[in-house]
């Protein structure tokens, strides 16, 4: 089956892109979506039948629908205009019509991009009339303010053509008898695009495809499953018991994701008794579980009735949830972080815990029993870590404390390697 794109632009873009490039999208299949002007695009989002990606012709429509993309479950992309388009028509103009870029009156997304074509060509006699839009997005912008730049200057005698990025300027500009071009997407950039938006529509396929475990936690439950049932038909899951408190519901994320942003996610705490969640993703089944055990762990270390806290298999944490949502990073892959495990003879993930857990206090020395209530390991595997520590001198005691009148007394320790 092709992949369906949206394709949102003026009428002489799309059937630029029908003519010159349809032919060559194997496995692609572009809907065109027309507008008169850019303002006008929010207005077709209500018009998008089903599709995988969303490709807007332009910054300028991109930035005026950009409220309305964000109901969409698809990725939403747009051509982004650069400095092969502006040298590309600056050459234009110069080869077939034998006017100077000075000449010239100029809209674009970024006056940049005129200091870099400059740069880049060493020109004797660059544009001089220049007008962008990036600061005017999309609330100051209005379209008369570009066509009236280009018509004075061409009436007082000081440009011989306009070069417009923006359709129904031109259309303005042509009306007046003003000689104007469309700034020239070259065909490799629209490929370009649309070859970003098929992949990232195979990404978010992939991505919503991805296992998700629920992990519940429901404490005085007087056995009626129905409502616990009804989430799991919300996230279009399975329900298993574990113990008698305890349920996982296995799903997949973007059932997942779509429940987390449906107005029945917040009844999930609104239960007669208190519910702690918590949701993993992973690439297998194994993984999502695990992952969505952490994040049940956090759940039960907040002080409220109902929470939930989501980790994915990227290690990133968000929660607590529905109240506020901070995200916290869970992995350290860097070859920094990789190699300071190895020096340190520990594995990455048990160095990231120990680094956050130093950050996360306003002291600089612990306790084992800290450390290992933190890292939710046994204390016995907490003081072999700390051991393998101050053997290569990463850790050191300095002090110890005694909590009980008997036993022995309980080390402190310090860490001695970089964690910032």
């Amino acid at each position: 089956m092709k992949t369906k794109i949206a394709l949102i632009g003026s009428r002489e873009f799309l059937e630029r892109v029908q003519t010159s490039i349809a032919s060559d999208l194997n496995g692609i299949e572009l809907v065109p979506y027309i507008y008169g002007e850019p303002q006008e695009a929010s207005k077709l989002m209500k018009d998008i039948t089903p599709c995988d990606a969303v490709l807007f012709s332009g910054a300028l429509p991109y930035f005026f629908s950009e409220q309305a993309c964000r109901t969409l479950t698809v990725p939403v992309l747009y051509l982004e205009q650069d400095e092969t388009a502006l040298v590309t028509s600056l050459l234009y103009i110069l080869h077939h019509h034998r006017i100077e870029p000075d000449r010239v009156s100029i809209d674009l997304m970024d006056r940049s991009f005129i200091d870099h074509a400059q740069s880049d060509l060493h020109l004797k006699n660059p544009p001089q009339y220049v007008m962008d839009y990036k600061e005017s997005l999309p609330h100051n912008f209005n379209i008369n303010d570009y066509t009236d730049f280009h018509r004075q200057l061409f009436q007082d005698g000081k440009t011989e053509m306009a070069l417009t990025s923006i359709h129904a300027v031109y259309d303005r500009l042509i009306e007046l008898q003003i000689p104007c071009m469309r700034m020239i997407d070259p065909a490799k950039s629209l490929i370009r695009a649309i070859d970003e938006a098929y992949s990232q529509s195979l990404l978010s396929k992939r991505k919503a495809a991805t296992i998700a475990a629920v992990r519940l936690s429901v404490q005085q439950w007087d056995g009626e499953h129905e409502h616990l049932h009804e989430f799991a038909r919300l996230m279009k899951g399975s329900l298993q018991k574990h113990g008698d408190d305890a349920y996982t519901i296995y799903s997949n994320r973007g059932s997942i994701e779509h429940f987390l942003e449906s107005t029945d996610f917040p009844s999930l705490f609104q239960l007669e008794h208190p519910v702690l969640a918590g949701f993993g993703y992973g690439h297998t089944a194994a993984q999502a579980e695990a992952n969505a055990e952490t994040a049940l762990s956090f759940a039960k270390k907040v002080d409220c009735d109902g929470c939930a806290f989501i980790l994915n298999e990227d290690k990133e944490l968000s929660g607590p949830y529905p109240d506020k949502s901070k995200k916290q990073h869970l992995k350290n892959d860097t070859p920094e972080m990789l190699s300071l495990a190895k020096q340190l003879k520990l594995s990455p993930s048990n160095l990231s815990k120990i680094i956050q857990f130093s950050k996360s206090r306003s002291s600089r020395d612990f306790t084992a029993a800290e450390l290992s209530d933190y890292m939710q390991i046994t204390r016995r595997s907490t003081e072999r870590i700390l051991k393998k520590l101050v053997d290569n001198g990463s850790a050191k005691i300095i002090g110890e404390e005694m909590t009980y009148a008997q036993g022995r007394p309980r080390a402190i320790y310090e860490l001695t390697f970089p964690i910032y």
